[in-house]
């Protein structure tokens, strides 16, 4: 090569061109996290696409049936609902501490803020199951064994359905994150990232902060369905 050419060549890939977490088939760290955060956008395009339809249907179904909607809605314990997306709202916080501790080189913070966003997590699909459980115990769970008292009880048995699919699919979204931070806490521990690579960090928190902004959605549209009307 031209000396002239070399003298112009881009300071930041004769940095990077040898790290070890440069992928062949890239230049540079930077064009890598760009391929990298791009792929993972469009993956959560569809995904909002994934739980737009099913919040279309509740909608629908809510705008034919309000009665039955508000009735299920009552059904559902706000004080857990309520709790759970404060648990949410904090492990979201938590899991941008985690992000910015990468960004730094803080490994052992990061492993720290890591493992606390995973406890929340946890925390949030335990309080979960005390919601199903109460359910189950109730027989509000749609089927053969489902049974409620009113005039509108087969549109309430379809609002329980939306709920246990929409709740039930962003809980499968919580482990999967969940098992997602475990293996990236697991690479801060071995100190994997470094102040120019911790794309795996900040596209897990992509992941998470979507998966909080969709119970932001579920909690208000499934909970707090007139509930005003009835305690106004």
């Amino acid at each position: 090569m031209p000396n002239g050419l070399v003298a112009h060549a881009d300071p930041h890939a004769r940095g990077h061109a040898h790290h070890p977490a440069l992928q062949h088939h890239f230049q540079t760290l930077g064009q890598q996290h760009e391929a990298a955060t791009l792929g993972m956008w469009i993956f959560l395009v569809t995904e909002v696409m994934f739980f737009g339809g099913l919040l279309m249907a509740y909608l629908l179904y809510r705008v034919w049936y309000p009665e039955a909607w508000s009735e299920g809605s009552l059904e559902l314990d706000i004080v857990l609902g309520g709790v759970n997306t404060v648990v949410l709202i904090a492990s979201s916080l938590t899991m941008a501490l985690g992000v910015r501790a990468a960004q730094t080189g803080a490994q052992r913070a990061t492993v720290r803020w890591l493992l606390l966003t995973m406890s929340l997590g946890l925390t949030f699909l335990v309080i979960k199951f005390f919601e199903y459980k109460h359910k189950w115990d109730l027989n509000h769970i749609p089927g053969a064994n489902f049974r409620f008292e009113g005039p509108h009880a087969p549109q309430v048995e379809l609002f329980l359905s939306l709920y246990f699919g929409l709740t039930g699919l962003h809980a499968l979204h919580m482990v999967v994150g969940f098992c997602l931070l475990a293996v990236i806490a697991w690479m801060a521990h071995r100190r994997r990232f470094t102040p120019e690579w911790y794309t795996p960090v900040e596209l897990s928190g992509l992941y998470w902060h979507f998966v909080d902004i969709v119970w932001i959605f579920l909690f208000p549209l499934l909970y707090l369905v007139d509930r005003a009307r009835h305690f106004g």
